[in-house]
């Protein structure tokens, strides 16, 4: 399972200033993310690297993370989210697949964490290798077991039928 918690491992950020940046200096360091307990600690840090300004406009001028957190607006040249850490520990604690969230963004389109993992814990319904093996799977729940041996079903247009209702991305499957 590629949990969020090995995509914390991997995010960093580097952080200078819009000063320095303006003054012609790209000076600054790379943080990462896992280094730090929570925001307040790495914001520390971020403060302890720009002590000699009084009040650093922190730039981001370049980062490396998982795709969810630019798609969440978590991360952008000029801004962090203050939340980072509570929305990883909670999509850890979820129990889903980090790829999971990635799949439902691809499918749905961008939207706040709220409604991000609402929409996974609501919505999601399993991973399938293709359309025609997620449809057999739906309607071997649903059909009753002594159906004749002579109903033929044509599993490409029950998929194709049935994803009008369902959404899919990467091989996750998610009520629509």
């Amino acid at each position: 399972m590629t949990k969020l918690q090995n995509c914390l491992y991997t995010a960093s950020i580097y952080c200078g200033t819009y000063r320095k940046y303006n003054n012609g200096s790209l000076y600054g360091e790379w943080l990462n993310l896992s280094d730090y307990s929570d925001y307040d600690e790495l914001l520390t840090a971020m403060y302890e690297l720009h002590n000699n300004e009084s009040d650093p406009e922190f730039m981001f001028q370049d980062y490396e993370h998982c795709e969810l957190f630019e798609k969440l607006g978590l991360i952008s040249e000029c801004h962090l989210s203050k939340d980072i850490y509570e929305i990883i520990e909670q999509i850890n604690d979820s129990g889903h697949d980090l790829k999971v969230f990635e799949a439902y963004i691809d499918c749905i389109g961008k939207m706040d964490f709220n409604s991000l993992y609402d929409g996974v814990i609501n919505n999601y319904i399993g991973e399938y290798s293709d359309d025609e093996i997620f449809a057999q799977y739906m309607l071997e729940e649903s059909i009753p077991e002594s159906l004749p041996n002579y109903v033929y079903i044509d599993w490409e247009t029950t998929a194709r039928n049935l994803m009008f209702d369902y959404y899919s991305s990467g091989g996750y499957y998610f009520r629509g």
